[in-house]
């Protein structure tokens, strides 16, 4: 059997740029189109974790359905929360170290809301899912040299558990994949229930 095989599907656009959310789509077996939601996320305003990916995703899947109606769209946010605190991208050196500072031998969460939606169909389902992180008891020699690779500055919370930030994590509970960027297995679960993905 062929791991890679493709599944039967119908259209998909993910609206989204992130190429883990990709990669992890593709390696599910989906053929997927990229077009990107450029929406401002300081518009949408700040309220409880779950419910502002939810919002997030929904305005980004939204915003590309509503140019092409007869497709369905992936839209997805995700979030780090720790002591009540949203944690974005960090903008620079300082930012990583002291959101990594602020991370070390703590737990904190991941959020990550997506919407699976086709106004054709008038169909939209939105869902929020949440993985806690515990992260080691980090140095600060741990801590300047990870902040000195590339690998912090384009994820929430400023580090990547599937590349070099691995060694950051002592334990998760629940999904691996939602800390990746997208709760995978809810995804799939999602197409399979809209009647999109057919095995």
């Amino acid at each position: 059997m062929n791991p890679t095989k493709q599944i039967s599907h119908d259209p998909i656009i993910l609206a989204s740029k992130s190429p883990r959310r990709k990669e992890l789509l593709e390696q599910a077996g989906l053929v997927l189109e990229i077009l990107a939601s450029n929406i401002d996320e300081n518009t949408v305003p700040l309220s409880g974790p779950k419910d502002y990916v939810k919002d997030l995703s929904r305005i980004k899947a939204d915003h590309i359905a509503k140019s092409r109606p007869d497709h369905w769209v992936i839209g997805a946010d995700t979030i780090v929360v720790v002591d009540d605190l949203i944690l974005g991208k960090p903008k620079n050196r300082e930012e990583s170290i002291q959101m990594l500072t602020d991370l070390s031998n703590r737990c904190h969460s991941v959020f990550t809301g997506f919407t699976i939606c086709c106004h054709t169909r008038k169909k939209s389902i939105t869902r929020s899912i949440e993985t806690n992180v515990l992260f080691k008891n980090l140095s600060p020699g741990e801590i300047h040299w990870y902040a000195a690779t590339n690998e912090p500055y384009d994820k929430a919370g400023g580090y990547g558990i599937q590349g070099i930030g691995a060694f950051l994590v002592r334990k998760i509970e629940g999904s691996y994949s939602n800390v990746v960027g997208l709760p995978i297995c809810e995804v799939m679960e999602t197409l399979v229930t809209l009647g999109i993905i057919k095995f």
